[in-house]
């Protein structure tokens, strides 16, 4: 496939990616739920995302500088150490509330790492190579969901708690390793060593001038901001089901916890078989099609998991492949879209800008989704599907200003939505 063509740093990132996702995929299904048998309530489940949420925000505002004065390869392996070498282990021995609240300040760090390794990912890489490289990535990702079984095997012998922290442990361990195994294949980038020069010396007044031009040129630029908008999005949704749906599924759907492991796999197959199929007949220039096809499958995926009978396994499997055909269409191409819109003499910056903007905006959806979810298990899930109806609406609109704004330097085409 295309993505052999894809050399350098792209290649050792996506490379070491199965040593993330595979453990990931097996605890992430159970974290929420493990969370709640150490007597963790709806509302401190809430709260502890959202504090995990905030300290990501805080990280996220001073990731565009610290990627650029330590240099991109530094700051990666710094960082994910701290936060998922180190916290997953807390979360391995974690007994209450307060062991989860210090796993989730370290874990809040990842917003450097995230924008270090996101610089790696695309900075040498070719424009017209990006999709295939995201694309790479989300077939890293269905690879690691055909894992997630192991996690309720794990879970069926030894019961919840035990099993998950064996899973913490075996995540601590893999993901030591791909940050060691990764670090000896990359290298800094151009920008990046230019960058690590020119912000030697800190300058209070320059880096915030630095900030404010960046926020500047977005607000600028309407087409710009109604993506950086879709992206903001996709991640309170993508932070409401996955602390949310496996807990909705268990607790309100009746699904025994043993079986939720399955959906990853199953997950994970659905896209399998779109990626070998559909996916090599997509085409850049239809991104805007393909992400609203996979937007209206994940909304209609949230609406089958409200309209199904309880305990009904048959009806949560087309829930959950339809939300894997979704992700599938729609992932690769918001992840694109919002790269080539980016400056690269300011990515790092510019990345710290978004994630302080998606997390200003995601950092309440814990909170929401834990208080809403105790008024009614169902509220949740209407809100992710109201995030869809909404993006729908906005690619349209950045469709419609793409013409407009090419003036502004992001002539990024994202596609006819016809």
């Amino acid at each position: 496939m295309a993505f052999a063509k894809v050399r350098g740093n792209a290649r050792s990132c996506v490379l070491a990616e199965p040593l993330f996702v595979i453990p990931y995929n097996m605890y992430t299904t159970y974290a929420s739920v493990y969370m709640l048998d150490l007597h963790v309530s709806d509302a401190g489940l809430g709260i502890v995302t959202t504090i995990n949420l905030i300290l990501q925000m805080m990280s996220a505002f001073v990731s565009g500088y610290l990627t650029d004065r330590m240099g991109r390869r530094k700051a990666l392996w710094l960082y994910d150490i701290v936060s998922w070498s180190f916290a997953t282990l807390v979360w391995a021995v974690s007994q209450n509330i307060w062991w989860f609240l210090l796993a989730a300040v370290l874990n809040g760090f990842q917003r450097i790492p995230a924008t270090a390794w996101y610089c790696l990912l695309v900075e040498d890489t070719p424009v017209d190579k990006r999709t295939w490289v995201f694309t790479g990535l989300q077939i890293v990702s269905v690879v690691g969901g055909l894992f997630a079984p192991i996690g309720g095997i794990l879970v069926n012998h030894f019961s919840l708690v035990p099993a998950t922290r064996v899973m913490y442990l075996f995540a601590c361990l893999s993901m030591s390793v791909m940050i060691y195994v990764r670090h000896i294949g990359l290298r800094e980038t151009d920008i990046g060593l230019r960058k690590m020069t020119e912000r030697h010396t800190f300058d209070a007044h320059s880096e915030w001038h630095s900030y404010m031009n960046v926020v500047r040129q977005i607000m600028k630029s309407r087409r710009l901001l109604l993506l950086f908008a879709v992206y903001v999005l996709w991640n309170i949704q993508t932070t409401i089901r996955t602390t949310f749906v496996s807990v909705y599924q268990i607790d309100y759907l009746h699904i025994p916890a043993s079986l939720i492991s399955l959906f990853p796999a199953i997950s994970s197959l659905a896209m399998m078989a779109l990626l070998l199929t559909a996916v090599p007949r997509f085409r850049e220039e239809h991104a805007a099609r393909w992400m609203n096809a996979g937007f209206v499958l994940i909304g209609l995926a949230n609406l089958v998991l409200i309209l199904m009978p309880q305990g009904n396994f048959a009806w949560a499997v087309v829930s959950t492949v339809l939300a894997a055909i979704g992700t599938i269409l729609a992932n690769p191409f918001v992840e694109s879209v919002v790269a080539n819109a980016m400056d690269d003499e300011q990515r790092a910056t510019m990345l710290s800008v978004l994630n302080v903007m998606i997390l200003a905006c995601t950092s309440p959806a814990g909170v929401i989704g834990g208080y809403t979810y105790g008024i009614n298990p169902q509220i949740p899930i209407d809100l992710v599907i109201a995030t869809f109806v909404i993006s729908i609406v906005l690619v349209w609109m950045a469709n419609r200003r793409q013409a407009t704004d090419r003036t502004n330097g992001y002539n990024v085409d994202i596609g006819s939505g016809a």
